[in-house]
Formats: C-alpha cells, structure tokens, sequence
C-alpha cells in the first residue's frame, strides 16, 4: 500500500507532463505557477471568494486557474462578466458543471438549477415563470406573503405577552428561516410547513473530490457519503409532501382563481406521465425550497444584523414606513414600491454579503475568446460577485454599510457591477420574488417592533461568517424586541 500511495502521484505528474508538453498552445489568462495533479489548489483557502479576490489583485480581472483536471476561470470585473453573461457568450457559459453534488441534490442534473442548457431546461424554466415568478403569478400569491407575514407578527406579539414592559430574546435565524418554509410551502402547496428541519441546507455544489476523481476511491473525508444522506433527507421531505397531498387533497387550501404549483404539476403529470415524473416534480420543488428558503433567509439576517450596527437606518426606514403606510393598518405587499428606503438597504446587504459570492459556476459548452483570452471548452466559471461589489474603483467606501448609494440607482438588471442574483440566461429567476418577500417581511418586523443588541454595547460580529463557493451564511443571531406603544392596538387584533 506504501507502494501505492508513492507511484501514484508518480503516474498522475508523469501524465501531466506528456499532456502539457504535446497541448497545442493556447493564449490562455494570467495565471500563478501550478503544481502537478493538484494545479492551483494549493494556493486556495477558505472562504474561497476571498482568496480568489486576492489571486484576482495580482493577477488581472480575467485569471485562469486549474483546480486538479478542471479548467477554471475568474471572472471579476463587470466588464469581464458582461462579456461572460451577455450575447453569444452567455450561451457558451449557460451550462452548470457536473459535480458529485448537483448528481446527488439535483436528480442527476435533471433539474432546473443544474439541468444542462437546453430544451429541457428551457421548459422547466418556462414553467417556474409561469407558475411562481411572472408579474401576475406574484400578484396572486401576494396574498399569501401577507398572511405568513402576519402570521409571524402575531407569534411575536403573543411571545411578549402584548407588553412593552420588557424586551424578549428570539433566534431572528430560526425565525426567519420557519417564515420563508412557510410562504414556500404555502406559495407550493397552500398549507404551512411543519417540519422545519426537513430540507437540510447545501452550502458548496462542487468539492474536492470533483477536482482529482481519485479521491472517491477512497470516500475523502466522507463527501459522498454526506451527500447521499443529504439526498435521501431532500428526497423524503418533498416525497412526504406529494404523498400528503394525493392522499387529501382537500386538506391543501386551493382556490379556482390561484392553483398551488403542486396542483398544476400533478395535472401535467396526469396529461403526459411519461415526462412529468415524479423526479422532475421532486427536483422542480427541491430547487424551489433551496432557493427560496435558505438563501432568503440568510439574507434577511444579514440585513437585520446590519440595521442593529446601523440603528439610524433603520430608524429611517421605519419612518419612511409610517409615512407612507396610513395609520390604522399593517404594511402589505402592494405597498413596497412606496418604500425606496427599504429597498435600497437590502440591495447594500447584497452588496456586501452576496449570499452567493461566487455566483453558481458556469461551463463552457465550447471553445470561446474573452477579452483577447483563449478559453477551453468545458472550462468551469466563477464570477466573483464578492469582489465585483467590493471593488473600490466601482463603489466610494466599497465595505461600508450605506444605503444611500443605492438612491437612483437605476435599473439594476442592466448593471453588471451589482450581480447579486447572476445575469443571463442562468440568473436566479426568483429574484423578484426574493426581493418582495424580504421587503414585506423587514418592513413588518420595523413597522411593529422596536429591535436591540443582546449586549447593547457590543456590535453584532459581521466577520465570524463561513463562506464556500457557492452559498454564504450567516452567524445564528439572537436580538431582543418589544412591540412598539404605537403598533399594540394593531397587534393584539391579529
């Protein structure tokens, strides 16, 4: 075995050497000096973003990577990433990278987050846009929103007993991530959702054993192993609910105006079975609870951290709340276009804590020039989000929490120096949808409730974050409330 563990890389450098050395010359980016069989890896350390930030510094906008046998390009600058996610180009780059992840999580690559640029894909997206994301869709399940919303308020105001004697402790993580469970499942299957530790989270859709294959062999530090299990637990919750609602269907609150997605779903099956299985349904409402659940919520601590750090913004939206909110009534969804403010102040939190920093990797589907760069087919993208927002010859005081730069801003979808959800064909497609519920949510949350530190003189610690490549969380944040003297006759007739 000794043996083994000294003739193998032995192979593996050899290998490397003959393949470099008869490779037709390409003009590849700036590039560090790489190291057989492992390339670049050496040189990366957690939180990936950061480093490639750094490598990015010293080596260009544009930089080429090897992560063991993949190809790898940085993209970080908004010209860069125009080039990538515009045009001909965005084709080129509109497939995922498969990965031992998006084959466990994502059905083997089958749904719409990681399913490869095509036909199929084109149809799955087409349907979430049709059944979740159009203006319309939104405006039907604006009711909703506002429910679950209330719903949240009303636990709160119960929780303190409806006095603003004293100020409560509440997990603001767990609380926003059981009111994000709750609009999916609601906005899915028209019922609240009552297992909230169901859908397990996935913060990394690629690994090291995607990097050099041979570590699968030997179950590294067991990734696919964990991933399995993942698998079975995401497989289960969403089975759980397709059996729940084929048993009892009139358990499910539906009306004939909105359908819930499930029901539409299960009538597509019915029409044309052989297409609409039960995996592409269970992949279509995994990726819905991925992306509309704990990427929100993160969010959203992100923002209620910051606002405690930045008490006199948060005093400001809450009087752009009562200004614009007549008295006498909770804030709704048909109110947000009303609040810029508040608008402006969850684009900073996206700015500066991308909750995906490196976007979702993108692959070439083909041989591709960028920038006078020669790019190899089936070279895997990162664009760093993270570094793009945080670039000082972009942003004025680019780590600082100011709102106010987002005031007239602009059409933020046609701004490639602002990507929080991705450009192109791959953007995330709930955005809209991301941005009302955080909206209705924060602005509720300020409208009726006064929010403190646990410990008033300590600031809440924004750097003790762990971020991987894809997905960036945040720290479980405990805060103190109490209902504000103006909101208790409101509150208490919830």
């Amino acid at each position: 075995m000794d043996i083994f563990w000294f003739v193998l890389p032995l192979i593996f450098s050899v290998a490397f050497t003959v393949v470099i050395a008869f490779s037709p010359k390409r003009n590849l980016p700036p590039s560090p000096l790489a190291l057989p069989v492992i390339g670049h890896l050496h040189l990366i350390k957690t939180p990936l973003h950061q480093a490639l930030q750094t490598l990015s510094a010293k080596y260009g906008p544009i930089m080429y990577l090897r992560f063991g046998c993949r190809h790898v390009l940085v993209v970080s600058s908004p010209s860069a990433a125009e080039q990538c996610l515009s045009d001909h180009a965005d084709v080129v780059f509109a497939n995922r990278p498969a990965s031992l992840a998006t084959k466990y999580l994502s059905y083997n690559n089958t749904s719409l987050g990681f399913a490869p640029y095509g036909d199929h894909w084109r149809n799955l997206r087409r349907l979430t846009s049709t059944l979740i994301f159009s203006s319309v869709s939104l405006h039907r399940s604006a009711a909703v929103r506002n429910q679950e919303v209330r719903c949240l308020a009303r636990k709160l105001f119960q929780g303190c007993s409806g006095s603003i004697a004293t100020n409560r402790k509440i997990n603001l993580s767990r609380m926003h991530y059981e009111l994000l469970l709750n609009v999916m499942t609601a906005t899915i299957a028209g019922k609240q959702c009552c297992m909230l530790d169901g859908m397990p989270d996935v913060t990394t859709f690629t690994n090291m054993c995607d990097y050099i294959p041979v570590l699968r062999w030997v179950g590294f530090k067991g990734m696919e192993k964990n991933l399995v299990n993942i698998h079975r637990k995401r497989d289960e919750f969403v089975q759980i609910l397709l059996d729940e609602y084929r048993r009892n269907r009139d358990g499910f609150s539906s009306n004939k105006e909105r359908k819930m997605m499930i029901e539409h779903m299960l009538s597509l099956q019915e029409a044309e079975p052989e297409y609409y299985t039960d995996i592409l349904i269970k992949g279509l409402l995994q990726i819905m609870y991925t992306a509309g659940t704990h990427t929100t919520s993160i969010t959203m601590v992100w923002v209620m951290s910051l606002l405690l750090n930045h008490p006199e913004a948060m005093e400001k939206a809450r009087k752009e709340i009562d200004n614009n909110v007549e008295q006498g009534r909770l804030l709704e969804d048909d109110d947000l276009p009303k609040l810029p403010y508040l608008k402006c102040i969850i684009n900073e939190t996206l700015r500066l804590f991308p909750v995906a920093p490196l976007l979702l990797p993108h692959a070439s589907s083909q041989s591709c020039t960028i920038e006078g760069f020669d790019i190899p087919e089936g070279t895997m993208m990162f664009v760093n989000a993270w570094a793009i927002h945080r670039d000082p010859g972009l942003w004025n005081e680019p780590d600082k929490f100011r709102p106010e730069r987002f005031e007239g801003f602009g059409d933020e979808k046609r701004c490639f120096k602002f990507i929080p959800f991705g450009m192109g064909r791959r953007a995330c497609p709930g955005a809209s949808m991301g941005m009302r519920i955080m909206g209705l949510a924060l602005g509720l949350l300020i409208q009726c409730f006064e929010w403190e530190r646990v410990r008033d003189e300590e600031l809440v610690d924004l750097t003790a974050a762990s971020g991987g490549p894809t997905l960036r969380k945040a720290e479980p944040l405990e805060v103190m409330y109490r209902p504000r003297s103006t909101m208790l006759g409101l509150l208490s007739q919830l």
